[in-house]
């Protein structure tokens, strides 16, 4: 079952053309890999795909429903998380659930139920009650995460999840990824380390508004006869300067 369909996906703002006619394919459960350097187009198609921003041309759907004509019907039924906003600072854990529980139009006793079963996933029992502010960072993305997947939704859309994060908590972060997907949700993810471009099931890689490969990582690998992701991408940004 495919989550996310797009066709000559397109976005202009006067003369300049931000998304270049991109076609690409999601499957459910699917850890969907969504590179590019900064300018490359990568935000400008995200806000396309959560029905943020009107295409000027080309065609999508997500989670079953068109980017045109039921942008609030994708809304209900995605999750985001951001590096630069994704919590309340000036509430607890427990009350940032409740709050975005009731935003994703959850029962109250949905809420209540997934609360618990969130933060005893997290091993944050004790600290449902602390200010966000006072988290560490890493804790903090952990969170965010679990409140992006609070309303269990078909597609959660990261955009640099773990900027800044130690390598230990990264690791942890990407082991609840998995375990999203394992449930079936599936993960569109932007990064800009790419080691952990390695951990998705396949990668697109965005240069000047057009995906110039779209693979599994060790496919993009062999292609491009190269031993690391980093590679890969080195190799198709200085293709782009010299163009």
């Amino acid at each position: 079952m495919k989550t996310i369909v797009t066709k000559e996906l397109t976005k202009r703002f006067g003369d300049f053309i931000a998304v270049d006619h991109i076609s690409f394919e999601v499957s459910r459960g699917e850890i969907f890999g969504f590179l590019g350097a900064n300018g490359a187009g990568k935000t400008t198609a995200i806000r396309m795909l959560c029905g943020l921003l009107t295409p000027t041309s080309g065609e999508g759907i997500v989670a079953g429903y068109d980017i045109y004509k039921e942008s609030d019907k994708i809304k209900k039924n995605i999750g985001y998380m951001s590096q630069k906003f994704s919590l309340y600072e000036d509430l607890t854990i427990k009350e940032n659930m409740r709050l975005f529980g009731g935003i994703y139009g959850m029962s109250t006793k949905d809420i209540k139920v997934k609360t618990e079963q969130s933060l005893e996933e997290l091993s944050l029992e004790t600290e449902r009650d602390i200010l966000v502010k006072s988290l560490p960072l890493g804790i903090k993305q952990k969170v965010s995460f679990a409140v992006s997947t609070f309303h269990s939704p078909e597609i959660v859309f990261l955009d640099e999840p773990t900027g800044g994060v130690d390598p230990i908590a990264r690791r942890t972060f990407w082991e609840m990824i998995y375990r999203a997907s394992n449930y079936g949700i599936t993960i569109f993810v932007t990064t800009h380390y790419m080691d952990e471009a390695e951990y998705c099931n396949r990668v697109s890689i965005m240069v000047d508004g057009k995906i110039k490969a779209l693979d599994t990582p060790s496919g993009l690998r062999h292609k491009f006869n190269v031993s690391t992701m980093d590679e890969v991408f080195q190799l198709l940004a200085r293709g782009a300067k010299r163009e």
